[in-house]
C-alpha cells in the first residue's frame, strides 16, 4: 500500500507532520494483533480490539525511536553546504587558466567531490597543485594556491 499510495498520502500530509509509514505500520500491527486476538478468542472483541490498540501504538513508538529516527538522520549526514567547502584543500584536476574555469577535486570521508572552479587572484592554476577554497559564488569555487607554512619558512 505505501508503494502505491505513499506519494499521494505525503503530499496530503505534509503540513500536518504526520508520517504515512507509521500510520501504515500502526494499521498493520493493529490489524495483525486483532486478527491474532480474535483467532485466540481469549477474550471479547472489545477487549481484543483495546489490547490491539495499545500494542500497535507501542511498536509503532519502538519502530519510530529506534528504526526510523536513526535511518532519517543518518541520510543527512552525507549532505554537505556549499559554504562548508570554504576554508578546505583541494587538488586541481584541470588546470585553471586567467578569466577561466577547471575543475577541483575535494576528498572526504564519506567520497570525493568534483566542482568547476576559477582562480581567486586571476592567476593561472596548472594541473595537479593544491588549493584553498576562498569563496564560492553561484556553485563555481573560487581559489588560490595553497602553501603550507613548512614552505614559506
Amino acid at each position: 500500500m505505501y508503494i502505491l499510495f505513499g506519494d499521494v498520502l505525503d503530499g496530503m500530509l505534509e503540513g500536518a507532520g504526520i508520517q504515512p509509514v507509521l500510520l501504515f505500520s500502526f494499521f498493520t500491527f493493529f490489524s495483525a494483533g486483532g486478527y491474532l486476538l480474535e483467532r485466540i478468542q481469549l477474550t471479547g472483541t472489545f477487549f481484543s480490539a483495546c489490547i490491539s490498540l495499545t500494542a500497535a501504538f507501542i511498536f509503532t513508538v519502538i519502530l519510530n525511536v529506534f528504526v526510523l529516527i536513526p535511518l532519517a538522520s543518518a541520510e543527512e549526514s552525507l549532505v554537505y553546504f556549499d559554504e562548508d567547502l570554504k576554508g578546505r584543500v583541494g587538488e586541481v584536476l584541470t588546470s585553471i587558466p586567467v578569466n577561466g574555469y577547471g575543475e577541483v577535486l575535494l576528498k572526504s570521508n564519506s567520497g570525493s567531490i568534483a566542482k568547476p572552479a576559477a582562480s581567486f587572484e586571476d592567476i593561472p592554476v596548472p594541473s595537479g597543485s593544491e588549493v584553498i577554497i576562498i569563496d564560492i559564488k553561484n556553485g563555481i569555487l573560487y581559489v588560490s594556491i595553497y602553501e603550507k607554512l613548512e614552505d614559506l619558512i
